[in-house]
């Protein structure tokens, strides 16, 4: 169970890095509506999504005993 478990943890980091990112920013995380962005804001979704894929690459390729 090392992959989804790593891959669980990892996103788990993922989401907590974007809320730091969006209260740098001065909002919460899941309350932006997508057209009224501002660009920190679409900085930090690039850079969850950047994070999300670093998981999906690498701790889903985790060994499972």
């Amino acid at each position: 169970m090392a992959g989804p478990i790593a891959y669980a943890v990892c996103q788990s980091g993922c989401n907590a890095l974007v809320g730091t990112c969006y209260a740098a920013a001065g909002f919460t995380f899941g309350t932006v509506i997508a057209g009224a962005a501002p660009a920190m804001i679409v900085a930090c979704n690039a850079g969850l999504g950047t994070c999300m894929t670093g998981c999906a690459t690498t701790a889903l390729l985790a060994p499972i005993p």
